[in-house]
């Protein structure tokens, strides 16, 4: 297994990580570091293990064996709630929009502790709860109009476009004090347009707001575009990891992605 410790600060580290379901590996032994605003690239074929990995930094299911480390704190096994709070925040493939709220209002829900969710503060703290629910309206406003979404602000979620739900769902992560965004294809079946708007927006959250990304991704192009370091996986384990470039040139990559017969064909 190729292990290489990104350079700069670790925010996450992932040390010998199994899952098992039944008698299936899904994950099998799986070590990488992702380094403080940085944009990693996961990828690998169908069944990597890629989004059991993502599920397991984000807390919906435990490790079988292994720890994961975030900001020096192991973290494996913890609920995903409590992995919210502490700054992991992570979008899905298939966009989890609240389809009857608008867009606007997709982003006020997202902020935790709102003096509103609860009937007493209701009642007792009304002053209070109209001042902070103009902050976080405010605030979602502001997320529209970084995602050049505003026009969009009273239109139900259902009725967006598949990327701008991507981006809507990248807006949500906005509200949040996040400090590492997990993104599950955020490519998948998105025109080009809206697509080079996503790379646009997370290129600007991490320069400009140091958000640290890492990013399942089978677009290569987009990988390549957004992604230094890259890390492989196959059979639940990494297979190697460096620039898109070096990547690309490996023969275990080619071999995981087309067979050991398109690369020895290659090869002849």
């Amino acid at each position: 297994m190729a292990e290489r410790v990104v350079a700069g600060e670790t925010l996450l580290e992932i040390v010998d990580v199994h899952k098992t379901f039944g008698g299936v590996r899904a994950v099998s032994g799986c070590s990488f570091a992702l380094r403080r605003g940085s944009i990693t690239g996961l990828i690998g074929p169908n069944g990597a293990g890629k989004t059991t990995l993502f599920n397991m930094i984000a807390g919906s299911f435990a490790p079988s064996s292994g720890t994961i480390r975030f900001q020096g704190e192991a973290i494996e096994g913890m609920p995903a709630h409590r992995l919210f709070h502490k700054g992991i925040v992570r979008t899905f493939q298939i966009p989890h929009e609240f389809g009857r709220m608008t867009c606007l209002e997709n982003l006020m829900l997202v902020p935790p502790g709102q003096r509103g969710e609860g009937l007493l503060g209701s009642w007792l703290g009304w002053r209070r709860v109209v001042e902070e629910e103009t902050r976080i309206k405010d605030r979602a406003l502001e997320v529209l109009d970084f995602l050049q979404m505003s026009h969009l602000r009273d239109t139900l979620a259902s009725r967006v476009s598949g990327g701008q739900k991507k981006l809507l769902e990248i807006g949500r992560t906005m509200m949040t004090d996040a400090t590492l965004v997990l993104l599950d294809e955020p490519g998948a079946g998105v025109n080009r347009t809206l697509l080079g708007d996503i790379v646009r927006t997370i290129r600007s959250l991490n320069e400009e707001r140091g958000y640290t990304f890492c990013i399942i991704e089978h677009d290569m192009g987009f990988i390549a575009e957004l992604c230094d370091p890259v890390v492989c996986m196959a059979e639940g384990r990494v297979l190697t990891i460096g620039t898109m470039a070096e990547v690309r040139r490996d023969e275990r990559v080619l071999e995981a992605y087309l067979g050991h017969s398109a690369v020895a064909g290659d090869a002849a």
